[in-house]
């Protein structure tokens, strides 16, 4: 009877003691876990917010929001689990050590992702802009995570890798409310330079969708094998340049024909002598 009240007595000193060792150890875990998950839930909804204010695009805002969560979440896992006495140290190599050989696998892709993510969030261009970029020019349809959609004048559907989008030069014809229009006229050697400076000053003032400032530029640029080369520029609204850049066209070839002047081109004379015997 000794014995086994000795027993019962050791037993429930060993327990009290666990418990007091190991109880409190795990209570604290159990409360970091809670406060913790509380805690990013606070941060990720302050950076949904964030990202709202600055109007990221919403496919980016939700990735964003779950990388960030997921990543704080597993955080506070593993810090829970050495609170907890788990030895997370070999856990946490075998992580590190699959983290390194996905990322050498996926090299490539995660490269296309960062640059898409410094796309979305810097804004060199958006959804509408007409772009130069790569060696091809268009339409952005779409700005997605890994590629970017350009459709083409012709209609046709570009993808390229935003990875090379955010390290290469982009052109954006679409950034500036204005851009300059440029023609270059020829007139035959003979013909009037002021009367054809004049008959394009006029066409210019004529256009309402040009802008009088700045002023539009007339020069003559070039004395060609077979032309007098004239250099025009103008400024026009952005939604307007396409359309008075072929509308210029042909309006100065009708008035070069009203008035006289002509648009030569490339000829050669050929003089042929008779050699005397």
């Amino acid at each position: 009877m000794d014995f086994s009240v000795n027993g019962l007595e050791s037993l429930a000193g060993w327990a009290s003691g666990f418990i007091v060792t190991y109880g409190l150890r795990l209570l604290g875990a159990v409360l970091v876990l809670i406060i913790g998950f509380w805690v990013v839930s606070r941060i990720t909804r302050a950076v949904r917010k964030m990202m709202e204010r600055r109007e990221l695009d919403p496919s980016l805002r939700g990735f964003l929001v779950a990388l960030i969560s997921i990543t704080l979440k597993i955080l506070i896992v593993v810090s829970v689990l050495g609170m907890a006495g788990i030895q997370m140290t070999s856990f946490i190599a075998i992580l590190g050590a699959a983290g390194l050989a996905i990322g050498m696998a996926l090299s490539g892709t995660l490269q296309n992702f960062a640059g898409g993510v410094l796309l979305l969030v810097l804004k060199p261009f958006r959804v509408g802009d007409f772009i130069e970029a790569q060696g091809f020019m268009g339409t952005v349809e779409e700005i997605q995570i890994f590629n970017t959609v350009l459709v083409t004048p012709s209609n046709q559907k570009i993808i390229i890798p935003n990875g090379g989008l955010s390290t290469g030069s982009v052109t954006n014809y679409s950034a500036n409310e204005t851009r300059r229009a440029q023609w270059v006229f020829g007139i035959a050697y003979g013909d009037s330079y002021a009367k054809a400076r004049e008959v394009i000053l006029r066409i210019l003032a004529e256009d309402g969708r040009v802008l009088k400032d700045p002023p539009p530029f007339v020069a003559l640029s070039e004395l060609n094998d077979s032309s007098v080369d004239i250099t025009v520029r103008a400024w026009t609204n952005l939604a307007d340049f396409w359309e008075v850049t072929f509308d210029m066209n042909e309006k100065v070839y009708e008035a070069f024909a009203k008035e006289g002047l002509n648009i030569p081109f490339p000829q050669m004379d050929v003089h042929m002598h008779q050699q005397k015997q």
